[in-house]
């Protein structure tokens, strides 16, 4: 994954780099919200850039509401309230270091988003979508516990699902599951027995949606995200029991 990051890093004009430079130091708190930017002469010879370029990065934190322009007062971060955090690029400058509360409230999303998905899958998947998350189940079993590919294979599965659901909107919540995924795979100190536990769920719901079997596919998706939400938490060093009976999760 590292290397196919790097190329993609490779490939990016200059302002990208820049926003994305920028971007990471306010999600990761380096530059807080009310924080007002460096004028544009200084910013732009800190980071080695052309004023061009610089003005593009800013334009494109801007759209994504990480900051915000005004005359005499100069260029603020904005609270996190307005940040597009559903954006790919906002998701991804949360890491490598993710704050465990911005990933446990990425878990609640998919647990809200993903058994419903799942359900619609099981009644509209086509034959060639139910054939590939057989064979994305099988790449999972396949994968050497410990090693990047069950990471891979795992987000292959769950986007084929999204995909299979026949729904646009669920389709554009791929970034979110992979941004959780990324998250779930590099704070686990679980070892290689997390990943083989884990099987049987994702067979479960394989299965269900094979088999045409909406509330069975909601059922069994639900248990395995139940499943990894407690994990997660026993990892974060948070209590296992928590409020979801009473929100309805």
């Amino acid at each position: 994954m590292s290397s196919t990051m790097s190329r993609t890093y490779a490939k990016r004009s200059l302002h990208s780099i820049v926003a994305h430079d920028l971007g990471a130091r306010i999600v990761s708190g380096k530059l807080r919200p009310g924080d007002v930017l460096p004028t544009e002469a200084a910013l732009s010879e800190s980071l080695d850039v052309s004023r061009t370029a610089l003005r593009e990065a800013i334009k494109i934190l801007s759209a994504k509401g990480l900051i915000e322009s005004r005359p005499k007062t100069g260029t603020r971060v904005k609270p996190r309230s307005s940040w597009n955090l559903l954006d790919p690029d906002v998701l991804s400058w949360h890491f490598p270091d993710p704050d465990p509360a911005f990933l446990y409230s990425l878990l609640e999303t998919r647990l809200i988003i993903e058994p419903n998905t799942a359900a619609m899958a099981a009644v509209r998947a086509t034959p060639e979508q139910i054939k590939h998350l057989e064979t994305a189940y099988f790449e999972m079993e396949k994968a050497e516990p410990g090693t990047e590919a069950v990471y891979i294979t795992d987000l292959v599965f769950h986007q084929g699902i999204l995909d299979a659901s026949g729904n646009d909107f669920m389709k554009s919540f791929g970034m979110l599951i992979e941004t959780a995924l990324i998250g779930s795979f590099r704070l686990s100190s679980g070892g290689p027995k997390a990943h083989v536990k884990s099987l049987p769920d994702h067979h479960a719901v394989y299965a269900a949606i094979s088999q045409r079997d909406p509330e069975e596919a909601r059922s069994k998706m639900h248990g395995l995200l139940r499943r990894t939400m407690r994990e997660l938490r026993k990892e974060l060093g948070m209590s296992v029991e928590h409020d979801w009976d009473q929100i309805g999760l």
